[in-house]
């Protein structure tokens, strides 16, 4: 690296720690939500709340055990995300100084400077994510020289955290042990295959590991361990009959005729593409759908998505449409700030629910963004694609790992059209994130034109 691409890769480190401290001083101890609060709550009671994934809860009593509060796992979480893309620059042998610049533009979007504070599990995967794929890169970079275990060690640490945050977040792990193979194929394909399979395993066995001892150790009676697979089936069904008013629940008829008629007339009244909420507005239909017995619902949910195809594919639209392009940024949930949550938890906790001036002067600043291209999902979408073109046009083994990241985040994007039921921004938090990502990534060393050929290819 040249003396001035020395100083430009500088500046860039510079720049994102200057980010970090600048995220950490707006927002500790950080900003939590209903969600962020029943973590807490479960982390620090061992009591089951919600079967959210347990290890969400068990990473913030880590820290909360060390320093009480959520401050510590904050900072954690986002100096993971920052060092990880301050390590970008030993990716390449060249630094343009656009990539400091870039990467300023990039601290200063609500997405970065705010979310970081926010005790959301959606950050903390996006963060896992992001850290396994740049440790991947770093190890094909060296991958001919040596084998650099630690790197991928961690990778598959980071990755297999990632994946028991968000159970979906597996597609992220698949991701990784392609790319993986590819790197590996130099030495034939069984190398290929086992460097592939092994780094999938070893992930996956790592994630079990970890999700015994994240349970906690207490389990109240009334959570139904299938809660989020209903949740879901109560949605797809309800919004088919939206979008197909002459759908019968012929299944649920049969089982329960008074349940059927209810949900016929009264449940699609409540039907929202953009949340599921609404359905819990009336206490006659969220009653009858949750006395449903569980068996009987799941075939009611199978036989719409086998014999109405057509009204489950439009209700699946339509809610990846809310989650994907937030017509109605505003009723999204775009970002929070201060803390809310049950008052009984809160008084358990001995938190106060408000908002500092300090955390509205924050909201204010990430509502100037809402109109803009930043704050859509859309754009990040663009810049991913984008970015995965440019690099396949150099192919250096650490060229692919990117390109593996945004495919995995795009994955990641596409399998919400099966299972979303609310269209709030941080959902698709990791798709921005990754964007970012490879963006500052190709800025440090950007492609010439026409862009050479490497060995690699």
């Amino acid at each position: 690296m040249t003396p001035a691409a020395g100083r430009a890769a500088m500046a860039f480190r510079l720049v994102l720690v200057a980010g970090l401290l600048l995220s950490l001083a707006a927002n500790l101890p950080g900003h939590l939500s209903v969600d962020s609060v029943i973590a807490l709550e479960e982390a620090r009671t061992g009591v089951r709340q919600t079967w959210a994934p347990a290890v969400s809860s068990w990473l913030l009593g880590l820290f909360d055990g060390i320093v009480a509060g959520t401050g510590l796992y904050v900072t954690a979480s986002a100096a993971l995300l920052f060092l990880s893309l301050a390590s970008l620059t030993r990716l390449r042998t060249r630094a343009s100084w656009a990539a400091p610049l870039l990467a300023l533009g990039v601290v200063l979007t609500p997405q970065v400077l705010i979310y970081q504070g926010i005790v959301w599990r959606d950050v903390l995967f996006a963060n896992l994510a992001i850290a396994g794929f740049i440790f991947i890169a770093h190890a094909a970079r060296d991958w001919e020289v040596r084998r650099p275990v630690v790197a991928l060690a961690a990778a598959w640490l980071c990755l297999a955290l990632a994946a028991l945050v968000r159970q979906n977040g597996v597609i992220l792990v698949v991701a990784a042990a392609v790319v993986l193979a590819w790197t590996a194929r130099g030495r034939g394909w069984r190398s290929s295959l086992a460097w592939g399979l092994g780094g999938l395993a070893a992930t996956l066995l790592l994630a079990a590991a970890i999700n015994h001892v994240a349970q906690p150790p207490e389990v109240p009676a009334k959570l139904r361990p299938n809660a989020a697979a209903l949740i879901l089936q109560h949605y797809d069904i309800i919004g088919a009959k939206a979008h197909h008013p002459a759908l019968r629940f012929t299944v649920i008829d049969r089982a329960a005729p008074a349940a059927g008629q209810i949900l016929e007339q009264q449940a699609p009244k409540f039907y929202s593409a953009a949340r599921i909420d609404p359905l819990d507005q009336d206490d006659l239909v969220r009653r009858t759908l949750w006395h449903v017995p569980d068996q009987v619902m799941s075939a009611q949910w199978r036989e719409v998505i086998l014999h109405e195809p057509a009204a489950y594919l439009l209700h699946r639209a339509d809610v990846f449409r809310w989650v994907l392009l937030t017509p109605h940024l505003d009723q999204c949930l775009p970002v929070t700030v201060g803390v809310a949550g049950p008052p009984e938890m809160m008084a358990n906790l001995e938190m106060v629910t408000g908002i500092e001036p300090q955390d509205q002067a924050l909201g204010d600043y990430a509502a100037r963004f809402y109109a803009t291209p930043v704050y859509s999902h859309l754009t990040w979408v663009l810049v991913a694609l984008a970015v995965s073109g440019l690099l396949l046009l150099r192919r250096d083994p650490a060229d692919w790992v990117i390109v593996a990241l945004e495919a995995g985040a795009l994955l990641f994007v596409a399998s919400f059209f099966v299972i979303s039921v609310a269209c709030d921004y941080r959902y698709l938090y990791l798709l921005d994130l990754a964007a970012m990502t490879g963006v500052l990534y190709l800025a440090l060393d950007p492609i010439t034109w026409p862009a050479r050929r490497k060995s690699g290819a």
